[in-house]
């Protein structure tokens, strides 16, 4: 700002007053020894009649005192301005400023005081921490999909006889953490309801998954890592069903039943699938009982059983607390 040309035209000085106050810029008048000899719209924590003839360490934190005063001295001594950024706390988390400090020179070109100027970028700052949040939730979910991906890639490889026998169930592992996957994604990666997940999982294979599955019990909020394990598990159960089991008939239906454990038990989910299935589903497991008996349950810290005998199929599943809530 030309000071002297808002000292000679008031009409000029009080304008550019009353649009600073519209702004979120304050600005700081010192004098060389930097003591306040005048402020426009400062922050609430600080008032002009408070401050006026203080210096920095006077009123603000002595760390940020300390930085504000040394780039003030080296405009003092160099006439060359500086910039830098400065956080103050209060009640409801740090407010961050970018500060300016140019010199202010008298006719002779002396430095005859230093101005302050300072712009609130705290909502900017506060982005781009929740944007770099962001960023490092998606890395780790990431790197989390990807273990995943390898493990099922090794399991069904380890089970598989052929090259298409692999592609082909490898292919249909991936479609199923695809489809929770979009769960997760669509709840903003909050996780996904289990019905939702039973059905969408079922419904890749079923017209009818509402009369395909009976669904009882809870339906309690699985978290991400509960969603992608459980729906695999249920990925894997309704394969084997509309091959071998109950899914295979035209009226033939699943029962999946979710509660809670009863006290003194940790209120943990206890998920059940039963059904009939036919002699050809007795015969020996492959990986789906791989991924369903010890993939899933350890990834859940849970534990699971499946048995398959007398032309029926129950799996159990203990999820435990942490992994789900209920709404």
């Amino acid at each position: 700002m030309n000071w002297q040309l808002a000292d000679s035209n008031p009409e000029i000085g009080r304008s550019l007053l009353h649009a600073l106050r519209n702004t979120g810029i304050s600005v700081l008048y010192q004098d060389r020894e930097l003591r306040v000899l005048w402020a426009q719209n400062l922050p609430p924590a600080w008032s002009i009649n408070e401050i006026s003839g203080l210096t920095d360490h006077d009123f603000l934190p002595a760390s940020q005192a300390e930085r504000l005063t040394a780039a003030k001295r080296k405009v003092i001594a160099t006439a060359h301005p500086e910039s830098l950024e400065v956080s103050f706390p209060n009640r409801e988390g740090a407010r961050w400023f970018t500060v300016w400090i140019d010199a202010d020179k008298s006719s002779d070109g002396a430095v005859q005081a230093v101005v302050t100027t300072a712009v609130d970028i705290t909502e900017q700052k506060r982005r781009e921490q929740t944007l770099k949040s962001l960023l490092r939730e998606v890395a780790h979910r990431s790197k989390n999909l990807l273990a995943i991906i390898q493990s099922i890639a090794a399991q069904t490889g380890r089970y598989s006889d052929t090259i298409d026998g692999f592609l082909a169930r490898f292919r249909g592992r991936l479609q199923s953490l695809a489809s929770s996957q979009d769960l997760v994604t669509s709840s903003n990666w909050r996780g996904a309801d289990l019905r939702g997940l039973v059905l969408g999982q079922v419904g890749r294979y079923s017209a009818r998954p509402h009369e395909a599955v009976r669904f009882k019990g809870e339906n309690p909020y699985l978290n991400p890592n509960a969603a992608l394990h459980i729906g695999l598990a249920m990925h894997e159960l309704a394969v084997n069903s509309v091959s071998y089991g109950a899914l295979a008939r035209p009226d033939g239906f699943v029962t999946v039943a979710a509660h809670l454990t009863a006290p003194p038990e940790n209120k943990d989910l206890a998920l059940t699938w039963s059904e009939k299935i036919g002699s050809m589903g007795n015969g020996k497991k492959r990986f789906g009982s791989v991924a369903l008996e010890r993939v899933v349950p350890a990834s859940l810290n849970g534990t699971a059983t499946l048995d398959i005998s007398n032309n029926q199929l129950d799996y159990r599943l203990l999820v435990p607390q942490g992994s789900f809530e209920i709404e």
